[in-house]
């Protein structure tokens, strides 16, 4: 998955899991930028009568560094607190939660609730931070429970008046939108198949363990995070007041285009538990960073399983030096070659020879000379204008020096809206405004990695290498190809902020069934 429970210590503790990060130029408003990020993976709908929440001791952040350094420039902080309107009520609710009212309304039958503080922090230069509260006792809306408890959601929720969950600020000259809630989840992969030993779709043939093991050939591809829920902190923001100078770059070359962003979850180093259970547990001292997430899948597909619960504490700036080697010497991109043989059996002919003859001769590497540059582009470093203009694409690198896990953004790109020319395959399906520049919500960004990782992306660096055949087939068959931009119709996205569906109904969950099936 992008980042779902992909550490040992984290998948432990939902309420701080980071799943996913969005960042893009909002297509409706491409004076913004929409930033998302995701936590609680896997939250079955119908599970009550405790349903899901942000954790009132985490504090939620959404980081932006905009002069390349690897370090944030700007942090949006969320800070929950949740109340019990009916204490002797084991309920969620005692009837239709309709109105959308505030915390300790008289009479209201909603008795769990939560709100949130925003802050953003600026990050000074000479080491010091400004913050400014952005909003205070923000409403998060309610689980989506079922059309008796939570009726017309969508419509009840998130009304552009009232008391709605799409709040507007205005404070300290910074201006925006923020929704912070649960939403459907927008990412889609095929686990079954990739967790099984590799076992992708459309090549069980060739696996050497596939005949075997009876795959079942032509099997379509199963979205195995369909009707799932997730919990959104979704921002939308000027651009100009993201980037550095506080002016909205005018070319994609610009020296403040390109942004990177990634998402964390601390809390505090003291937790105290009070044994009866009554006072709930005191915290204090520092925050405590106990998750982190950039550009996606990167902990789960290429972090060690040594080494990725301290990925999750440490800073990106670390990642140059302390989990280099990972990104330079995947372990799947050199297990693929074996993994897949002409004719299915072990130590046969390999389907991926290039793949194979390219790991031999690059066992070594150097920060100059990485064995695979091109991965240490698109994750590490951001990718050059030399390199992008080749694509007709922009540089997420124009000047940045630091290695760092960040989901970099140019918002000098538009967006692309024109459905001829948008591509879920981002940069390698020829569309400039996808990932890696940014993420929308839509990007097949499984597919694209694992390409990546099979080759497809080394020519760009390297010219010399043709990518094997494979590289550029493997898809999950998620998607009815490059230009669906709704999965098969299943994720339900939105047209407009917070741009994620509405969440699954607790009542009326769809079953999962194979993408493309007729039951």
């Amino acid at each position: 998955m992008s980042s779902h429970r992909e550490a040992p210590q984290i998948s432990k503790d939902p309420t701080a899991d980071s799943t996913d990060l969005y960042a893009f130029v909002s297509p409706d408003k491409p004076s913004t930028v929409t930033l998302i990020a995701n936590y609680i993976p896997l939250q079955a709908p119908d599970g009550g009568p405790n349903f899901y929440e942000f954790a009132d001791d985490v504090r939620y952040a959404i980081h932006v560094d905009n002069d390349g350094d690897g370090s944030a420039d700007i942090s949006f902080h969320f800070r929950f607190k949740t109340v019990n309107n009916i204490p002797s009520s084991f309920l969620y609710n005692h009837g239709p939660i309709t109105p959308f009212t505030r915390p300790g309304t008289k009479g209201t039958n909603w008795n769990r609730q939560q709100t949130y503080t925003l802050t953003r922090v600026d990050h000074l230069h000479n080491g010091r931070t400004r913050s400014t509260t952005l909003g205070k006792d923000l409403l998060v809306p309610p689980c989506n429970i079922g059309p008796l408890s939570t009726p017309n959601y969508a419509a009840t929720y998130l009304a552009s008046h009232g008391n709605s969950a799409l709040q507007t600020f205005k404070a300290g000259g910074h201006t925006g939108t923020v929704f912070a809630g649960q939403r459907a989840e927008g990412f889609y992969v095929d686990l079954g198949a990739v967790f099984d030993l590799g076992g992708l779709r459309g090549f069980e043939n060739f696996h050497v363990g596939g005949p075997a093991a009876g795959l079942m050939a032509g099997m379509p591809g199963v979205n195995s995070t369909a009707a799932v829920n997730v919990h959104s902190l979704a921002l939308q923001v000027p651009i100009a007041d993201l980037v550095a100078g506080g002016k909205r770059p005018s070319s994609t070359t610009s020296s403040n285009a390109v942004i990177g962003v990634w998402t964390s979850a601390s809390r505090q180093k003291v937790q105290i538990q009070d044994p009866h259970g009554s006072a709930g547990h005191a915290a204090s001292g520092p925050f405590v960073q106990v998750s982190r997430l950039g550009n996606p899948l990167v902990n789960e597909l290429l972090i060690g399983l040594g080494d990725k619960d301290r990925w999750n504490l440490e800073r990106p700036t670390a990642d140059g030096d302390t989990f280099f080697e990972y990104f330079a010497h995947p372990l799947l991109g050199e297990l693929l070659p074996a993994l897949y043989t002409a004719n299915g059996t072990a130590g046969g002919p390999t389907i991926f020879p290039h793949l194979a003859a390219y790991n031999a001769s690059h066992t070594g590497t150097t920060k100059a000379h990485p064995a695979r540059p091109d991965l240490i582009a698109i994750l590490l470093s951001g990718i050059p204008n030399s390199v992008t203009a080749a694509l007709g694409a922009p540089p997420t690198n124009v000047g940045g020096k630091a290695l760092a896990d960040q989901l970099r953004l140019n918002v000098a790109q538009r967006p692309t809206t024109d459905h001829k020319k948008i591509s879920n395959l981002g940069y390698l399906g020829g569309d400039p405004a996808g990932f890696p520049n940014g993420r929308r919500v839509f990007d097949d960004v499984a597919t694209i990695e694992l390409r990546a990782v099979a080759g497809a992306t080394l020519p760009l660096v390297d010219p010399t290498f043709t990518p094997d055949a494979p590289a550029g087939a493997v898809d999950f068959s998620i998607t009815s190809g490059p230009r669906d931009t709704t999965a098969k119709g299943t994720e339900g996205y939105l047209p407009s902020f917070p741009y994620l569906g509405t969440p699954y109904s607790g009542y009326s969950t769809p079953s999962k069934t194979p993408v493309g099936s007729t039951h």
